[in-house]
């Protein structure tokens, strides 16, 4: 099962989110394939640059091709001396494995987890990577981690739209109100689930 990762905020802006959006490959390439056709829009799928009439396609489109999604959220504090880096760092490794693990109860067999490769150094990102093979080998011995290019990887676009939304939601931005009405509809329905660390 293929789980898509993208992470939205920083501490710095009062709260980091995580999306990991389980869905094949297959679906979010037509998912994104059926955006495109409807919206007239091109280039990378980003959740900043949307709109709420688009954000809540995206979620229409989630459910129709059998996608869901846990997000998480978490509101760090920097404690006198601590470094911004390390602290960016380590929150996102908890929500990676938190978003991630809770997914694999679900989880009929192997799991690939699909990181975007865009937030951290390479050597960063491979210790990250290394990190959610650990978690989700515990699972089923033939699941794996990779890292990829968010332009190329509809899965990892629709997880940014994600982690945007519940991160707009977290930090209480002027469009807050209408996207958590947006959402509200897919997490009665268990397509999202949202979840705080």
């Amino acid at each position: 099962m293929p789980i898509f990762c993208d992470e939205s905020g920083a501490p710095a802006t009062g709260a980091m989110t995580l999306a990991a959006v389980a869905i094949s490959d297959e679906g979010a390439d037509a998912l994104l394939h059926r955006f495109r056709t409807v919206t007239g829009l091109g280039g990378e799928l980003k959740g900043s640059r949307i709109d709420p009439i688009e954000r809540a396609l995206i979620l229409e489109l989630l459910e129709r091709f059998g996608g869901r999604a846990v997000i998480t959220t978490a509101r760090p504090t920097r404690e006198p001396g601590e470094d911004a880096g390390t602290l960016d760092l380590s929150t996102y490794s908890a929500l990676l494995a938190d978003a991630i693990g809770a997914h694999l109860a679900d989880a009929p067999g192997p799991v690939t987890a699909l990181i975007d490769d865009g937030r951290y150094s390479g050597p960063t990102l491979a210790h990250v990577r290394d990190e959610v093979e650990k978690l989700i080998d515990g699972h089923d011995p033939a699941s794996w981690a990779e890292l990829r290019d968010s332009r190329r990887t509809a899965g990892i676009q629709i997880a940014d739209v994600l982690a945007n939304s519940a991160w707009n939601i977290a930090i209480a931005s002027p469009r807050s109100g209408r996207i958590a009405a947006i959402l509200e509809p897919f997490i009665h329905n268990g397509v999202i689930r949202m979840r705080s660390i």
